[in-house]
């Protein structure tokens, strides 16, 4: 709200240009002396008063308070919408082109909800396109203009600080994000459906990479006893591709595939490019994962295609470690050593998970190809990737590779150390070192519900 002395001016600009008396805008809730307090600036009108004089003079309570017209403000989330929809069908770069200049609007309009969910939108840009930090100082800033709002409201400000710490490799402080926020909305009587099913969505990933399955699979459940009371299809739809995961660790691969299917129709009819190819992606390593490689090699180079029209480098990257899998799986190892390396040569912008599954991957195509040392560089540098990610289930892993390779070479010491070292790793399923699991949502009763 503007200065007293400014509402005053502009309460008296109105209503000279109406050709009202002070006593005719001030009735029959006002007095008249009380209109000429308000009009000299001696006086703050209350919320009530504004909405009461801007209804008597034609206006709105925003320009009155204000000066802006509200239909800036309508224009300008319409704009914000056009913005997000470039997002889903256009490049990550023209649709940051597209926020950064409503942002500048934003500002010069003081809107504060506008300036946060342009920021929310540059975000969402420089994640698709590997900028992670850029992407986290976007999601801090809003997070920062959304200080004084209901937590729901900064939930998906906090979620993309944990998308963008998590495809870093750092799984522990996205988990500490996602859990610390979840735990609050959940013992604050805000247990917003929709902010808890963004979040518990969004948890599984990490849970998964640190090999606690069982946290995963908890945190599925209960977005899925959450998604009726969602309306957001795009929300829901990615809470579907999430929850395959947790099947995937089950190896229900038949139940990740029928979840995948329903994020991918929701996807296909919302026209969100980005995600649908995520669902091409998942549903090429779930057949890889049953042995159907030909088929799997279609839906990831499908994936692939459809990110890297997008220019999401981050993401094009990743898959193409899981279509190096499959090409190695089939038998043409130069093709798959070829990708690799070229993922490699870009550094660590793809994220130390991917980058440790990249060296994982060369190791195995060099052991097959009997080039022991070759794979034994490889394994050590994804060792070291993936403990500075903290994920846990790939490391066990690891190190049972490693094991083998030091066993079979005559070095039974070292392997037994790498043996070991994996079992640390593997002590204490479905759990993260980072406390108790966060607390469930408190359920209420709906009327009708009873005998359902």
């Amino acid at each position: 709200m503007d200065e007293p002395a400014e509402i005053g001016r502009r309460v008296q600009r109105l209503r000279a240009e109406r050709g009202l008396t002070q006593r005719q805008l001030a009735e029959p809730s006002y007095t008249a002396a009380y209109i000429s307090t308000l009009e000299s600036g001696k006086v703050r009108p209350s919320e009530t008063a504004l909405r009461f004089l801007a209804a008597r003079l034609g206006t709105t309570y925003e320009e009155l308070a204000t000066g802006r017209p509200a239909r800036l403000a309508t224009e300008l989330r319409l704009a914000l919408t056009d913005a997000q929809r470039t997002l889903a069908t256009g490049s990550a770069d023209e649709a940051a082109a597209h926020y950064r200049r409503l942002l500048a609007d934003a500002e010069g309009l003081d809107l504060l909800p506008e300036r946060a969910e342009a920021l929310l939108g540059l975000g969402d840009c420089a994640l698709e396109a590997g900028q992670l930090s850029d992407a986290g100082r976007h999601f801090a800033m809003a997070e920062q203009l959304l200080a004084g709002e209901p937590l729901p409201r900064r939930a998906r400000a906090i979620r993309g600080r944990a998308v963008a710490h998590l495809l870093a490799g750092e799984l522990r402080y996205a988990c500490y994000l996602l859990e610390s926020t979840l735990d609050e909305l959940n013992t604050s009587g805000l247990a917003d459906p929709e902010a808890l099913v963004m979040l518990y969505a969004a948890v599984i990933g990490p849970y998964i990479d640190m090999g606690a399955h069982a946290r995963a699979a908890h945190a599925a459940e209960l977005a899925l006893a959450l998604a009726p009371q969602v309306k957001d299809p795009a929300l829901v739809a990615g809470m579907h591709r999430q929850v395959a995961r947790t099947f995937l660790a089950e190896g229900r691969t038949a139940d990740a595939d029928a979840s995948l299917a329903k994020a991918q129709s929701m996807y296909r009819q919302l026209r969100l490019r980005t995600d649908l190819a995520h669902c091409h992606w998942m549903r090429g390593y779930v057949q890889a994962q049953r042995g159907e490689l030909d088929t799997a090699e279609r839906e990831l180079r499908t994936a692939r295609d459809m990110l890297a029209a997008k220019r999401a480098a981050l993401y094009t990257a990743q898959v193409e470690v899981e279509l190096a899998d499959v090409l190695r799986r089939l038998g043409r190892h130069d093709e798959a050593a070829g990708l690799l390396s070229a993922l490699l040569d870009l550094g660590d912008r793809h994220g130390a998970v991917h980058a440790g599954g990249a060296h994982r991957l060369l190791g195995l195509i060099a052991e097959e190809r009997g080039d022991t040392e070759a794979a034994e560089e490889h394994y050590v540098r994804a060792l070291g990737l993936l403990e500075r990610s903290g994920a846990t289930g790939d490391l066990a892993d690891l190190c049972r590779l490693l094991g083998d390779l030091l066993r079979r070479t005559g070095r039974v010491e070292a392997a037994l150390d790498a043996y070991r070292t994996g079992l640390g790793h593997r002590a204490a399923p479905g759990t993260t070192t980072l406390g108790p699991a966060p607390a469930a949502p408190h359920t209420q009763a709906r009327p009708g519900a009873a005998g359902h």
